[in-house]
């Protein structure tokens, strides 16, 4: 875990309360962690279920692993103290995110079980759903259209999760889309029915 280096700081209600902002938006907030190897489905389903609740007239947000790279976490690379780090950083945005009411969606290999267990320590009961996007190695390999894969087995790319660094699947997640079989369409019907079976959208 990353070392406090601030003092003299105080949390600060807001004078809106989180039932308020659910209330407002006819939904509980809360963080759906897609976790998977790099090639799983995990950009493709979460985008695609943003998609879905928009249109259903839910406000939902995807915090997309190469997105946040880009800007907050520009300074980390790939070791594995930068991608805990990478991980932290993002459990506490989307914690953020499900206090304003936001159906926040992460897209992170996330390889680590310890990360993951982390970032849910950080969320009340029920805040957070860990979704396990399961594909074989093969599977993954087959749909890289950057050649990806085909590097990191040649040595060009160090700490390539599934060839050169370890990924962690989930022991106990609570749903798993396993995209060897199941199409896209089939990936986000399943993500959402499992939110509106657990009281995630409420009824209109």
């Amino acid at each position: 875990m990353a070392e406090s280096k601030s003092t003299n700081i105080t949390w600060h209600e807001s004078h809106v309360t989180r039932e308020e902002r659910e209330r407002l938006l006819g939904q509980r907030g809360v963080t759906v962690w897609l976790t998977g190897l790099s090639g799983s489905g995990k950009s493709t389903i979460a985008v695609a279920a943003e998609r879905e609740l928009v249109r259903r007239g839910r406000l939902a947000y995807v915090l997309d692993g190469d997105n946040i790279r880009h800007g907050l976490n520009k300074n980390l690379g790939f070791s594995p103290a930068d991608r805990t780090e990478n991980i932290r950083r993002i459990g506490e945005v989307a914690k953020l995110f499900a206090d304003a009411g936001v159906i926040a969606m992460t897209s992170f290999i996330s390889p680590y079980r310890s990360d993951r267990d982390a970032v849910r320590a950080l969320s009340g009961p029920g805040d957070f759903v860990e979704v396990h996007v399961a594909a074989s190695v093969e599977t993954c390999e087959s749909r890289d259209v950057k050649g990806l894969y085909q590097k990191a087995r040649k040595g060009e790319i160090p700490e390539f999760t599934g060839i050169s660094a370890p990924y962690e699947a989930p022991e106990s997640p609570e749903l798993v889309l396993d995209t060897n079989r199941q199409s896209v369409e089939q990936s986000v019907a399943g993500l959402v029915a499992y939110l509106e079976k657990n009281g995630y959208l409420s009824p209109r």
